[in-house]
């Protein structure tokens, strides 16, 4: 029997409750991004990282307690003062390069606790 364009699924027997926009089990839901601000000790970790990037090195940003939309603005902030490529991925900001002293004092001029990590 096909679902006309009005219905959406909100309880399957297969798994129990759905999300209603996508139709995926609740906990397993994708429409909607968390917005949130994660939970974390609130240091700021910058590390370089070359694994998987056939040796070019790049610069990772993890720990930035800032809700998704904020933490997209401070990226895009970050790669125009590095005057590099980047991107964010899965709340980890990549700054192409080597520019972890250059993000320690920008981060710690808009008042985060900023630590080196790493080698």
């Amino acid at each position: 029997m096909a679902r006309s364009k009005n219905t959406k699924l909100v309880f399957s027997t297969e798994f129990g409750r759905a999300c209603p926009e996508c139709g995926n089990p609740v906990d397993q839901c994708i429409c909607k991004e968390d917005t949130g601000i994660p939970e974390g000790d609130g240091i700021v970790r910058i590390s370089r990282e070359t694994k998987g990037r056939k040796g070019k090195g790049v610069t990772l940003v993890t720990g930035i307690p800032l809700a998704l939309d904020d933490l997209k603005k401070l990226a895009k902030e970050l790669k125009q003062k590095c005057g590099t490529g980047g991107s964010l991925k899965d709340r980890v900001v990549e700054i192409q390069g080597d520019q972890r002293d250059l993000l320690v004092e920008l981060l710690k001029v808009k008042g985060f606790q900023v630590k080196k990590s790493g080698g």
